[in-house]
């Protein structure tokens, strides 16, 4: 008996794997853009960063279709994900002597080969996900993944500045690993992948691969997948990724922010992801992402106007309200996207197409965050906000291209491999 033979069992282990997953991403994506800020590096300075740091996530599915053929009985999605946790780690040791200024250029070269693992065991665990998962579960696994990484975040993106003004941020970096390598325990205790696989010689596997791939580039849904990917998150993904840069600009103090990361925001992207789930279960999956993406879009437009009529700090109590339904419709978002693009992708093609898919949401990521960037010298946080929304409500015309559990062309069965 398995975490992945019980309904209960998969809800746990995926959030224990994005648990171990997104504290990285919390402490380099939100902790370490406020300490930038407050050492006196400018707001477009940390967007050039951030984007930098988003681009392996976009661009992993490059190597995504190693994980569809390059699996074997001794070598499978437990192995490239337990090898990419160990790498992932390993990158991270350096940041416990390296000085974020005076080593900026090394610290990048390592964030963004940190990145590459990080994206690389994310694809693996997302194939895990689609190849155990039935289609009835997925809002919810995809909500209590979200559970996940966004507890993780809480801790080491908001917790980061409160336990590094304390301890010191070292302290954090060996926690931060700890946390990073004990996924591998989480696989090697509980998780499984499924079951062997008939052998397949390698040549063939490559051949029925190219094949189904064939079929995936030709297929629309694949294409408006992507498009919508690539834009729908483009408000809410550049509001989240400046939100302790612009409120540190308002006068708010690291503390402070700390505590919101931590419990505000988190609180409320989980309350979102669990009733997104829900929904995303219960209704058609594109009513439930046109409804969740557009109130998404229309929240950050929302706080952009407030941020423009109340500029003043006796306001950051509204401004972290306004931030903090935001943050809400990302959760309800995300839930109810992340179940669609499950759907839309073809088992045999698990992590080349749903990276795909994840890549748009990623790049998505990074050139909204670089985008807001550049508008904040002509139009400021609060238009900037606005401004970066009216991509993700066009985008919602896409939806009408998009039908689940439609008729695909034919392709040669793929066995699954061993994992």
């Amino acid at each position: 008996m398995t975490l992945t033979d019980s309904a209960r069992g998969r809800k746990l282990l995926f959030a224990a794997l994005y648990l171990c997953e997104g504290a990285p991403i919390g402490f380099l994506w939100w902790a370490l853009p406020v300490r930038l800020a407050e050492a006196g590096v400018s707001g477009p300075d940390v967007a050039v960063l951030l984007s930098l740091l988003v681009l392996p996530w976009g661009l992993k599915v490059l190597w995504a279709p190693a994980l569809d053929v390059l699996r074997s009985a001794r070598f499978g999605l437990r192995g490239w994900i337990l090898t990419s946790q160990l790498l992932m780690g390993l990158t991270l040791l350096p940041l416990l002597w390296l000085d974020p200024l005076a080593d900026f250029g090394l610290l990048t070269a390592l964030l963004m080969a940190h990145a590459v693992f990080a994206a690389t065991q994310d694809a693996a665990i997302d194939t895990l996900a689609i190849s155990t998962v039935p289609e009835a579960e997925r809002g919810a696994v995809t909500a209590w993944m979200q559970v996940g990484v966004l507890t993780s975040r809480a801790l080491f993106g908001g917790g980061a500045l409160l336990l590094g003004n304390r301890f010191g941020d070292r302290t954090l970096v060996v926690l931060l690993i700890a946390l990073v390598w004990g996924g591998s325990l989480v696989l090697l205790l509980g998780g499984a992948s499924p079951g062997p696989a008939p052998p397949v010689r390698r040549r063939e596997r490559l051949a029925t691969f190219l094949s189904h791939l064939r079929g995936m580039l030709a297929d629309r849904v694949t294409w408006v997948g992507f498009a919508l990917a690539l834009l729908v998150g483009a408000g809410f993904e550049a509001t989240t990724s400046l939100a302790g840069v612009w409120l540190t600009g308002r006068g708010v103090g690291s503390d402070a922010i700390g505590w919101y990361f931590t419990f505000g925001s988190v609180s409320a992207m989980v309350t979102g992801a669990l009733l997104g789930g829900r929904a995303a279960d219960r209704w058609r999956r594109t009513t439930a992402v046109a409804v969740f993406e557009g109130a998404a879009a229309l929240a950050v437009i929302a706080l952009g106007l407030a941020a423009v009529a109340f500029p003043g700090p006796e306001h950051n109590g509204l401004m972290l309200a306004l931030l903090a339904v935001v943050y809400l419709t990302v959760g309800l978002a995300t839930a109810a996207l992340y179940a669609l693009f499950m759907d839309l992708t073809d088992p045999a093609l698990a992590a080349t197409q749903f990276c795909a898919f994840m890549a748009g949401v990623n790049l998505c990521e990074s050139w909204s965050t670089a985008s807001l960037g550049q508008l904040l010298e002509p139009l400021g946080y609060g238009y900037g906000f606005a401004v970066m929304a009216l991509p993700s409500l066009a985008a919602l015309l896409l939806l009408r291209w998009i039908e689940v559990g439609a008729p695909r062309a034919p392709a040669p069965n793929l066995p699954p491999p061993p994992d």
